[in-house]
């Protein structure tokens, strides 16, 4: 995993240099950096299933969290949906330069992918960071997934809030201590079916 983790950070730090595809310092890293782009996406990883399951990731950017958690569980099948046209091609270079296999790259708005048959309905899993979770992200989600399908939010802070309409909180389990980060898993409700 080291090697396929060091190829994608290194592609990231050449690319981030042309186009920004995350304000963390790359050149020189910080601790951070490291903490954020790969440690989060690994001990994260304890919480995804090692499986074929099928599995969206929202407002890609620069390829964290899905690239390390790809690398760390490859048998999921990965499709990363981002809307910027520069970002895409970003990813689909990382995926080819690190060999990531059953890995595609959407180039479009996810509320436009979830009105796709090929995308409706078809998620076990949805995972977005640094993504606005409002109603409409909420109701997207729930079109991509599947009727037993998780949803996966990684977040800064953890705090007591009402589930959103059509999840239950299933658990909320902490990633990094500095700054702190958390993955709130979410399992779409039987109602919402």
């Amino acid at each position: 995993m080291l090697d396929l983790l060091e190829a994608y950070f290194r592609l990231l730090t050449q690319w981030n240099a042309k186009i920004n595809l995350t304000a963390l310092p790359l050149d020189p890293p910080t601790d951070e950096t490291f903490d954020r782009l790969l440690v989060e996406p690994l001990a994260a990883s304890k919480q995804f299933p090692d499986i074929p399951a099928v599995w969206f990731d929202l407002g890609s950017g620069g390829g964290s969290p899905a690239i390390p958690l790809k690398i760390a569980r490859p048998a999921l099948r990965l499709t990363m949906i981002e809307s910027k046209e520069r970002k895409s091609v970003f990813l689909r270079e990382a995926v080819r330069v690190v060999g990531l296999a059953q890995t595609d790259v959407a180039t479009e708005r996810f509320e436009e992918a979830a009105s796709k048959a090929e995308y409706a309905g078809k998620g076990d899993l949805v995972t977005v960071r640094a993504v606005r979770t409002d109603q409409v992200f909420f109701e997207t989600a729930e079109k991509l997934l599947s009727a037993k399908g998780q949803l996966l939010l990684f977040r800064p802070a953890h705090t007591a809030s009402a589930d959103p309409p059509g999840f239950k909180r299933l658990s909320t389990v902490p990633l990094i201590d500095a700054p702190p980060s958390f993955l709130s898993i979410y399992q779409r409700t039987p109602a919402s079916t």
